[in-house]
């Protein structure tokens, strides 16, 4: 039987220049390197310049994506920004995006997951470009965290950091097995009850503020390490596969702990985890296709190769997608 699937044609990503290390926050904030790494596994991270919005990190990662999978901006048809740092209230990023790129009428919206955002606007897209509603997708995660920071905070302002990263989804026909190149299979979930563990404390109907990012930790990770793992497998069962069948595993890139955590509980192997939290920080919905364009770029994972995406983020959030690229 004859399928089309959505295949990840070309990956990009932009980080900032400006990189903040361990060493410069402990001079204004009360931390130090070694309790920042012995709790996260975080060196450094990078951060926008004033000027430099959201939007503009994620032009940045779409260009390098569409050069890889060949395209230019006119063969775009779809732009989905999964962004928790939007330029504006109103219009959507993914609005601005399409006019910086110069893409021709299309259709573009944001999606608001927090951490889990790529995951979902992947699966999204995926049902647009698997029904023949698309035929050149842009996915772009794209998140200027540390504009949320209260850096007064040490448990919170010394984990996040700014990034962008983008794939092109474009149909690719196959045979409806585990082998066929594209998404294979998704699971997304949220429980709000759990709004209180990970949330920003403003709001255009609240406050009227833009606010600061508030998280209770210990509970954060608990939930991490179970849902994450749940949804994994979810995934993996979705997409007619075995975990242990998979040759990469590319995980949100929140704290070294709970990649670790999750790895432990599925029993993956650590030499197939990419990690990319020492350098980048947490970067929200755009820690995903950072890691992945950095394991693709340094030959890591290769055409062929089988992986598993998750995230966690507020809501509570969280979701899993197994590819083949």
């Amino acid at each position: 039987m004859t399928v089309v699937r959505s295949a990840v044609t070309g990956v990009g990503a932009y980080l900032p220049e400006k990189v903040v290390t361990n060493a410069d926050l402990a001079k204004f904030v009360d931390t130090s390197d070694e309790w920042i790494v012995e709790r996260t596994g975080i060196r450094q991270r990078h951060q926008a310049a004033p000027d430099q919005p959201t939007s503009d990190l994620a032009v940045e990662a779409a260009r390098k994506a569409l050069a890889e999978a060949g395209r230019t901006p006119a063969d775009v048809d779809l732009i989905i920004v999964a962004t928790t740092t939007p330029d504006m209230t109103f219009p959507a990023t993914a609005s601005i995006v399409q006019r910086k790129l110069g893409v021709p009428v299309c259709v573009a919206f944001d999606i608001q997951a927090v951490c889990s955002g790529f995951v979902y606007a992947l699966s999204v897209a995926d049902g647009f470009v698997a029904r023949g509603t698309s035929t050149c997708a842009l996915v772009i995660g794209a998140e200027e965290m540390t504009r949320l920071m209260d850096w007064e905070d040490r448990t919170t302002c010394v984990l996040f950091g700014d990034g962008a990263g983008a794939v092109v989804l474009e149909p690719v026909e196959g045979q409806g097995t585990p082998a066929d190149r594209g998404i294979l299979g998704s699971a997304l979930r949220c429980d709000g009850t759990k709004t209180d563990l990970l949330y920003v404390d403003g709001g255009p109907a609240t406050t009227g503020q833009v606010g600061h990012l508030r998280m209770l930790g210990n509970q954060v990770f608990r939930h991490a390490v179970v849902n994450i793992a749940e949804a994994i497998t979810a995934a993996a069962k979705a997409a007619g596969i075995e975990i242990a069948d998979v040759d990469w595993f590319v995980p949100h890139q929140a704290n070294q702990r709970i990649i670790k955590g999750v790895g432990d509980r599925l029993g993956l192997d650590e030499n197939k985890v990419v990690s990319t939290v020492a350098m980048h920080a947490n970067t929200s919905a755009a820690s995903i296709p950072l890691a992945l364009d950095s394991a693709i770029r340094d030959g890591r994972i290769k055409r062929g190769d089988l992986v598993l995406l998750e995230a966690m983020g507020g809501g509570l959030t969280w979701g899993a997608c197994a590819l083949r690229l």
